[in-house]
C-alpha cells in the first residue's frame, strides 16, 4: 500500500461501512484496496471478477467516502488489485452525473422522479407483516437487476408500499454510483403517454422510461382496461428486462387477481418475486408511533398516551400516523396536554371502541352526510356557499380524507371539480370546529361510527 494511505485508507473503509449495509460492504467493498495516489486521483484496486461491477455500481459511495477523508477534489479510479497500475483503469463518474439526464429531462411539475427524502429504509418500521417486502426491497436497492427482478409488492393502501419504492430510489441515489433511477405512478405514466401521443413525441417518451437502470412504478392495478397504455407498458417492461434493468411495481392485489390484465403481462409480474404487505400488529403499530413522536420532538404528558391510537387504528399505517397528527392538532388548538384523556377524546370522533375501521367510499360519505344534515347530493357538489351547505360539504370532505384512501385531487373532483387546496381548507375548518364545538364533534363521531359499522345506515339517526 502507498505509505500515505496506511492511515487514510482505514478511515475511508470506516466511512464505507457506515454508508452501506454490512452485507453490501463485506460482499463488494471489503475486498478493495487502495494502491496509490496520483495527484487528486485515488487508485483503488478491485479483484478482476468484481472490478467492472464496483466501478459501475459503487462509484458514488466510493467518491463520497474518499472525499470525506482526503478532500472534495478527490477522484476515484478503479484498477486491478494486482499487476501494473496502467492496466485498464476504470474511472468512477462524478457523483452527480446521470448519463440519461440530457436525453430525458424531467418535465416541470411531474410527479415522476420526485423522491421523498423522509421515505428511507431507516425510517421504515419492520414487523411480521412487511418483513419479506422490506428485505426484498433492500436487496434490490443493493443489487439492482441481480436480486429479484421484477419485484412485485402488493397489499392494501396505506401500509408502506410507496415508502419502500422511495426508499429504493433514495438508497440508489445515494449509493448507486450514478445509476439512473426513475419513480412514477401508473397515473403519471398514463398521462405522459397520452400526452406523447397527442404531441407526436412517443420516441422521447420511450427513451425516458427505457433508458434507465431502475424503474419504480406505483399502483399498477390502474393498468386494467387501458389497452393502449398496457401495450406500451408491456414493451417498456420487456425492453428494461432484456437489458438487465431493475423493475419494481406496487399493486393493491396479487397479479393473479388482476383479471382484466392481459395474460402476458400478468405472467411477467409473476416471474420475479411477489411479496405481500399485511397490516401491522400491535407491537409494530406502537413502534411506528414512538418513532414518529421522537422524529417530531413531541412531548407526551402521559407515557402511555399513544396506546389508544395503536389499539384502535389497526389496518392502515397512514391512518395511524394521521390519528397522531389529529391529536397534535387538537393539542395546538385547545392547549390541552397530550395525555391519554385528550387522545381518547380525539379518537372517539373517528375510531370508536369496537369499530375495526371499514374503509368507506367518498360516495357513501356524501350520501350519509347529506341524509344526516338534510341536503341533497347535488347541493353538496354545487357552487352553493350558504352556511348550511358549506358545513355539510366541509364535513363530507373531512370524512372522505379520514376514512378513504382517495387523494386530495380525487376528493375535490367528487365534490364538483374543486381543487385540492379547497379540500385542505375544508379539513382544517372542520378540525377547528370539532375541537371547540361539542355538537360538531358529536356529528362527526356519530357519522364516523355509522360509516365504519358494516351494514349500518349512516343517516338513520338524523334529527327531524
Amino acid at each position: 500500500m502507498h505509505p500515505a494511505l496506511e492511515h487514510t485508507w482505514p478511515q475511508i473503509q470506516a466511512e464505507l461501512r457506515r454508508a452501506v449495509t454490512d452485507s453490501t460492504y463485506h460482499l463488494w467493498l471489503a475486498p478493495l484496496q487502495a494502491r496509490a495516489i496520483e495527484g487528486d486521483a485515488l487508485l483503488v484496486g478491485a479483484p478482476e471478477e468484481i472490478r467492472t461491477w464496483v466501478a459501475d455500481r459503487f462509484a458514488r459511495v466510493l467518491q463520497t467516502c474518499a472525499a470525506a477523508v482526503l478532500g472534495e477534489a478527490t477522484t476515484i479510479t478503479i484498477v486491478p488489485l494486482d499487476g501494473p497500475l496502467s492496466d485498464s483503469p476504470q474511472t468512477a463518474p462524478a457523483p452527480a452525473y446521470n448519463r440519461f439526464a440530457a436525453a430525458a429531462p424531467v418535465p416541470s411539475g411531474r410527479p415522476s422522479d420526485v423522491f421523498n427524502p423522509k421515505y428511507t429504509f431507516d425510517q421504515f418500521v419492520i414487523g411480521d407483516g412487511n418483513r419479506l417486502a422490506h428485505a426484498a426491497a433492500l436487496a434490490v436497492a443493493e443489487l439492482p437487476g441481480q436480486a429479484y427482478n421484477p419485484l412485485f409488492l402488493y397489499g392494501p393502501p396505506g401500509l408502506g408500499k410507496t415508502h419502500l419504492l422511495h426508499a429504493i430510489a433514495n438508497y440508489v441515489d445515494a449509493y448507486g454510483g450514478g445509476m439512473a433511477v426513475r419513480y412514477t405512478t401508473l397515473e403519471a405514466f398514463t398521462g405522459e403517454f397520452v400526452g406523447a401521443l397527442k404531441s407526436s413525441s412517443v420516441e422521447h417518451f420511450k427513451r425516458r422510461y427505457r433508458d434507465t437502470d431502475i424503474l419504480l412504478i406505483d399502483d399498477v392495478q390502474f393498468l386494467e382496461r387501458k389497452a393502449k397504455v398496457e401495450e406500451e407498458f408491456f414493451h417498456t417492461f420487456n425492453a428494461l428486462y432484456e437489458t438487465g434493468s431493475q423493475l419494481v411495481v406496487t399493486c393493491d392485489r396479487m397479479p393473479r387477481d388482476m383479471n382484466a390484465l392481459a395474460d402476458r403481462l400478468r405472467e411477467r409480474f409473476e416471474s420475479g418475486l411477489v411479496a405481500d404487505i399485511r397490516p401491522p400488529d400491535l407491537a409494530t403499530r406502537m413502534t411506528i408511533l414512538r418513532k414518529r413522536v421522537h422524529h417530531d420532538g413531541l412531548r407526551l404528558d402521559d407515557a402511555d398516551a399513544i396506546v389508544p391510537i395503536a389499539e384502535r387504528v389497526t389496518t392502515n399505517v397512514r391512518a395511524l400516523q394521521g390519528a397522531l397528527i389529529r391529536v397534535v392538532a387538537f393539542h395546538s388548538l385547545t392547549g390541552r396536554p397530550i395525555d391519554r384523556a385528550l387522545v381518547t377524546h380525539v379518537l372517539d370522533g373517528l375510531y370508536p371502541d369496537g369499530v375495526t375501521g371499514r374503509v368507506s367510499t367518498v360516495e357513501e360519505i356524501q350520501a350519509a352526510t347529506c341524509e344526516r344534515l338534510g341536503i341533497s347530493p347535488d347541493a353538496l357538489r354545487s357552487p352553493d356557499r350558504s352556511a348550511r351547505v358549506a358545513w355539510a360539504r366541509q364535513v363530507a370532505m373531512y370524512l372522505s380524507r379520514e376514512l378513504t384512501d382517495a387523494t386530495l385531487p380525487a376528493i375535490g373532483r367528487a365534490f364538483g371539480g374543486r381543487n385540492h387546496s379547497t379540500v385542505l381548507h375544508a379539513c382544517r375548518r372542520t378540525t377547528q370546529r370539532i375541537a371547540s364545538d361539542a355538537e360538531a364533534h358529536e356529528l362527526v363521531r356519530s357519522l364516523t361510527a355509522a360509516l365504519q359499522q358494516p351494514g349500518a345506515d349512516a343517516g338513520a339517526d338524523r334529527p327531524s
